[in-house]
């Protein structure tokens, strides 16, 4: 697997855009910094290719690269992001893709997506987030653009903003997810689409343990995600817990720092 990350080096709460942010919450940078290492030097650890893309100054949530886009074979979907404040990203997210030999695309003007933090495959189905960053609109799009199949699902609590805040494909068929995220309408749906799912209560979820990604046998997720050591474990994962204090002061996790290439 190779992965896409972005150097936290201008990295802050700037501005309030979920409910995290917090502009008198002061994000520690030096510890930032080495969370952000750990991560990275995890992934190096266990044979990924990590890329690199420079941090530009004034887009201090450019360190979330998961946003940038949603790829699949070798196509990249850029985000439109919904708010000002991130929609500066986008150009510099579009070079970065396609500098990397990809073939970007976007969807129509005037409507929201947010990238891999909206859009998740379990399989080869997609499950795309709206609600809050990302518009229903955009999900008959990316089923065109990629040629798949693409499951919504709506979220309805501004705490788990984004699809990877609260949903976390760990197999094919296993599916870790908060219900208490989603409509309860979507919440059976992914209890009706997925063989075996993995419910993570609110109290645990708040915690970004959803936020995690699958390498190998391995699930490197946020601190807390051990205590769902005894299920994860039945699906044959080892949990690798990583300190995101200062990322979880923006509402980022793990993977809100990891863009999947491939």
């Amino acid at each position: 697997m190779a992965v896409l990350m972005c150097r936290p080096d201008h990295f802050g709460v700037e501005y309030e855009i979920n409910p995290w942010m917090h502009v008198d919450q002061e994000v520690d940078r030096e510890k930032a910094g080495s969370q952000w290492q750990k991560l990275y030097h995890a992934y190096l650890d266990l044979g990924q290719t990590v890329e690199l893309v420079d941090q530009r100054p004034g887009l201090p949530d450019m360190v979330f690269a998961a946003n940038a886009a949603l790829v699949r074979n070798g196509t990249a979907v850029v985000a439109r992001f919904r708010h000002p404040e991130r929609q500066g990203e986008e150009p510099y997210w579009r070079e970065a893709l396609s500098d990397r030999g990809l073939r970007v695309m976007e969807v129509s003007p005037g409507i929201s997506f947010e990238g891999a933090g909206d859009a998740l495959f379990v399989g080869d189905r997609l499950f795309a987030g709206h609600g809050f960053r990302t518009d229903r609109e955009s999900h008959p799009e990316l089923g065109r653009m990629l040629d798949v199949e693409v499951v919504s699902l709506e979220l309805v609590d501004p705490r788990f903003y984004h699809l990877d805040t609260c949903f976390c494909p760990l197999a094919p068929e296993v599916v870790m997810f908060a219900p208490e995220a989603f409509s309860p309408e979507s919440a059976r749906t992914v209890r009706r689409l997925v063989p075996h799912v993995i419910e993570v209560p609110t109290s645990l979820a708040v915690n970004f343990i959803c936020n995690g990604v699958v390498v190998g046998d391995h699930l490197l997720s946020s601190s807390g995600v051990e205590k769902m050591d005894q299920q994860l474990h039945l699906e044959g994962l080892a949990t690798t817990p990583f300190p995101m204090t200062e990322f979880m002061k923006a509402g980022g996790g793990v993977r809100c720092l990891t863009l999947e290439l491939d």
